[in-house]
């Protein structure tokens, strides 16, 4: 994919390469023609990270804008022919030789076989000889040198290249090079600006393999994913491997062969002596057993000199942990498929062999070498999901269940297995995989409950796609005409259900969860909702289900909820993550922001620990919204961030959307360039099913206009959140908006249609509305109903102190009432009404607001002086998130370790950041938090 300057720039687009934006701007910066200074650079890093695909990016732009580009290909088996590398290099200007005075041409001639050798060449006449080329050419034309796999140049060659790097520091020739590995090859200066490719993100691998043609599904996908590692070319290949259903897996739950991928490595597999042959194929068909398991396993002996050929031929490396590290994804898969599968299959009966004491991976690896069924390696591998779900591992407990389903004979055992499996997975945030499941478990069995589960597994993943009317025909299908009899199953449906009613925003789909509510009884310990046995937990959910049911019930709710002892001492773990993740819920429904943020962060915190934040995919949106509302924008940034990368790994169509809609929203807010993407395809739900995604790209839509000055537009957008009638599109969105609706409508002198909608809304709001959205009642009615009643709505929108909670809305109502009374001449009474509201958007970043409330201040006649901006916004996200966890007293190794860093990283990150937020030391850093 290109970037915002290559597109403006270029006179065609450069080959696409996901999620390589950064690099891509950095290798042109190289080639941009309007540079004449010589740049250079040297990309590094791993097989298959994409160095050959940044080159061709280049070379095709140089030359698009007249660059004469000079390239070569290093070779392993020319990389001991002197000066081979060289020739290859200045091929196209040996036309140009004539142009050199004769000791330098044949200097070059006589290196190049080209001229009979009176003897080896000079070498100084040589670089002299390169070096005045080079020049002179340039003089004409600039020149590009891309020089790929520089690690199999000859090393004649690079002592060239090398000189002449060093002294054309003049002259319009810039130079590319890429070589295998993380730090330069023997011959490039040490100094020489580097690149190193790592990995792509998440969100970038995922993205990667939806742009393949046969896209893997479910539990596939996330394997190839988390194999892959990654890697580009592994991504691509395991994909092409996918696709063709090659025979074979991985152990682990792995994927597909094929002849491609064996072909990579089969050349040096092959040249390696037998045993270390055999212990390749042992560690390749071992995920996780150390080192002396694999070589006990293989009985070979302590030796772990039989490795050191394997180490030499780049295949593997052996830490000083006991591990055995593959250097490539693609090396275990090629070192796996590429020995017979009854070599495989023994192998796999050694390391069970092996394992005596840790019954878990001997169960995997008998499954793996088990062909059919066999009860008692099922009922293994379910005993090892058991230990894996109580440790967190929720993708790993899933994989084993699923795998225990297959090998079960019994075809009730076979349901019941795929139905628990399908529960792992729900747990492990993994949509596709569950209705992989779901479909295994409706053609298996009629048992109301195991369907029941189903059912609830697969409400949910059809509504992470988009589909909430498909999704609520599978809940009721399990719910109607015979319901499940276990309580807890019940309970589940309506809570699902109450996530599709939300989404959906369709009155027929929120209609029957009350009442199916009203028959659920207290928890059963028997539930196969192991987060449900308690009744606390249960009647958290049964709490939440309700609030979201009928939010106008929510501040009672959410009163009574918090009345309630907590979980027992004893009994946390899931049941409390339950239990703090539906009070986050609850508070949402209630408007009690700031609750709703502190549950939500410690529910997810939970979550995180057990391996997955999948479970909490339908309250990420609502998080975000919250933080963004109760002004942690730098918090919003994060987590928004990762609500994306989710998404895009699970494919959570409707979830993607959201987290666009939102950051759209806060970059109008912060008056930054913002805009919905004008592409229809963006949007690929339907809206009128998802009318939660509906109102947030509403409301982004209108901000964006709004800050633009786009008034009317602004007002078109706000206003179709509500029907002709003022029937709110989405019950719970639609009216957190009213306040923008009213400001847009005041400006476009719409008023009285306004009073209409804000009747309607004070009808859906009932007797007792929140806290929030009695403010924002005041707020909207001062903007738009009787004038003469508009300072009192004024004051209550702007006194109770109930509404610092939202310090935007708070400092909006703030402007519009010292507006309101600056156009009444009463610019004493509105000037510290301007001053809070200026300091308020100063320190969220609401740059265009607060130039707004500075040019009113002014006009009110005092002089302004900027207030200091949230200092954390200038740093990058992951300096926010090291700053985070320093405030919050974790030492630099705690902080690597969780934020997957060196400690080096870490030190650095924090001494580069301290006069950026004007502290000298760790101790003040938690004064730059609110929330710790």
């Amino acid at each position: 994919m290109g970037t915002e300057r290559s597109i403006t720039h270029r006179s065609r687009p450069v080959m696409e390469l996901v999620g390589r934006q950064a690099e891509i701007a950095q290798i042109l910066d190289i080639v941009e023609e309007e540079h004449r200074e010589p740049r250079m650079l040297l990309l590094l890093g791993e097989a298959g990270t994409g160095k050959t695909g940044l080159l061709a990016v280049a070379v095709n732009h140089a030359r698009d804008n007249g660059t004469l580009v000079l390239e070569s290909q290093g070779s392993e088996a020319e990389s001991r022919q002197s000066f081979a590398s060289l020739h290859q290099l200045l091929l196209p200007l040996l036309p140009d030789l004539g142009t050199l005075s004769d000791h330098l041409r044949g200097a070059l001639e006589t290196a190049f076989g080209l001229a009979p050798a009176q003897g080896p060449p000079d070498p100084k006449q040589l670089c002299m000889a390169v070096l005045r080329l080079l020049t002179e050419v340039s003089r004409r034309q600039r020149i590009l040198l891309a020089a790929d796999d520089v690690q199999h140049f000859d090393r004649d060659s690079l002592d060239v290249l090398g000189f002449v790097m060093r002294r054309i520091a003049a002259e319009a020739v810039s130079v590319l090079l890429a070589a295998r590995g993380q730090t330069p090859p023997d011959g490039v200066a040490a100094d020489l600006r580097t690149l190193l490719l790592g990995p792509l993100t998440e969100q970038a691998a995922a993205e990667l393999v939806d742009a393949q043609p046969h896209t893997p599904t479910g539990r596939t996908r996330i394997d190839l994913l988390r194999q892959a590692r990654g890697n580009p070319l592994a991504i691509l290949e395991l994909c092409r491997a996918a696709g063709t259903g090659g025979a074979g897996v991985l152990p682990g739950g792995g994927l597909p062969q094929t002849e491609r991928i064996q072909e990579l490595y089969a050349a040096r597999l092959r040249g390696l002596p037998e045993l270390t042959q055999r212990l390749i194929l042992y560690a390749a068909t071992s995920e996780h057993e150390d080192l002396a398991t694999i070589m006990a396993a293989a009985g070979t002996g302590p030796d772990l000199g039989a490795w050191a050929p394997a180490e030499e031929a780049g295949l593997v490396t052996i830490v000083d942990d006991g591990r055995v590290i593959f250097r490539h994804p693609l090396a275990r898969a090629g070192s796996y498929h590429g020995a017979p599968a009854h070599l495989r299959q023994q192998a796999h009966r050694d390391l069970a062999a092996a394992l005596t004491a840790d019954p878990a991976r001997r169960a995997w690896h008998m499954a793996a070498a088990c062909i059919g069924h066999d009860e008692s390696v099922a009922a293994a591998l379910e005993d090892t999901a058991e230990l894996a779900e109580r440790r967190g591992g929720f993708f790993a407990a899933a994989q084993a269940l699923e795998r225990s389903a297959e090998c079960s004979p019994a075809t009730a055992d076979r349901a019941r297995r795929y139905a628990k499996a399908l529960r792992a997975a729900q747990n492990a945030g993994d949509p596709s995989w569950v209705r992989e499941l779901y479909d295994k478990v409706t053609a298996l069995t009629e048992d109301r409950d195991l369907l029941g589960v189903a059912a609830c597994g697969a409400g949910i993943a059809l509504s992470s796609f988009g589909h909430q009317r498909h999704g609520f025909q599978v809940l009721m299908s399990a719910l109607e005409p015979d319901p499940p009899r276990d309580g807890m199953t019940v309970l589940a449906l309506a809570a699902v259900l109450q996530a599709v009613a939300f989404q959906s925003g369709l009155p027929e789909v929120r209609r029957p969860v009350a009442a199916l509510l009203d028959r659920v009884e207290a928890g059963n310990r028997d539930t196969p909702y192991s987060e449900l046995t308690s009744n606390e937990a249960a009647d958290a959910v049964r709490t939440v289900a309700l609030a979201g049911a009928e939010p106008a019930n929510a501040p009672e709710l959410l009163r009574r909820m918090r009345r309630r002892p907590g979980v027992p001492e004893g009994t946390a773990g899931v049941t409390e993550m339950t239990r703090v993740h539906a009070l986050g819920g609850v508070a949402w429904y209630a408007d009690e922001s700031d609750l709703c943020v502190e549950s939500f962060r410690q529910a997810y915190a939970m979550l995180k620990a057990y391996g997955s934040v999948g479970p909490a995919a339908p309250t990420l949106s609502a998080m975000g919204s919250a933080l963004i509302d109760t002004g942690r924008w730098t918090e919003a940034d994060e987590h928004l961030e990762e609500t994306s990368t989710l998404a895009a790994v699970q494919k959570l169509r409707h979830l993607q959307i959201d987290a666009e809609a939102l950051r759209v929203t806060l970059r109008a807010l912060r008056g930054e360039p913002a805009g919905i993407p004008a592409d229809p395809s963006w949007t690929a739900v339907g809206l009128e099913e998802n009318r939660a995604t509906h109102a947030r790209l509403l409301r982004a839509a209108g901000t964006v206009a709004a800050a633009a000055g786009d008034f009317d537009g602004a007002f078109r957008h706000f206003r179709s959140l509500f029907a002709e009638d003022g029937t709110p599109l989405h019950y719970f969105m639609s009216l957190r908006s009213i306040a923008d609706f009213a400001a847009a409508a005041q400006r476009t002198g719409r008023q009285e249609e306004a009073t209409r909608i804000l009747a309607v809304v004070r009808a859906a709001l009932g007797p007792r509305p929140s806290t929030r959205m009695i403010l924002l009642m005041h707020h909207a009615s001062a903007l738009t109903g009787d004038p003469k009643d508009a300072e009192h709505h004024f004051r209550l929108a702007t006194v109770n102190p109930a509404g610092d909670q939202w310090p935007l809305a708070r400092a909006q109502a703030r402007l519009h009432y010292a507006q309101w009374l600056r156009r009444r001449r009463r610019p004493l009474d509105a000037r510290p009404l301007l001053t809070t509201a200026l300091e308020s958007f100063t320190r969220l970043g609401a740059s265009a607001l607060a130039e707004e409330a500075s040019a009113e201040l002014r006009a009110s006649g005092v002089a302004t002086s900027p207030a200091k901006a949230d200092p954390l916004a200038e740093l990058t996200a992951q300096q926010r998130q090291i700053v985070r966890l320093a405030a919050r007293g974790l030492r630099n190794r705690e902080i690597a370790e969780q934020l997957m860093l060196s400690p080096r990283t870490v030190s650095s990150h924090l001494y580069n950041v301290y006069p950026k937020l004007g502290v000298s030391s760790r101790n003040q850093l938690r004064d730059l938090f609110d929330d710790l």
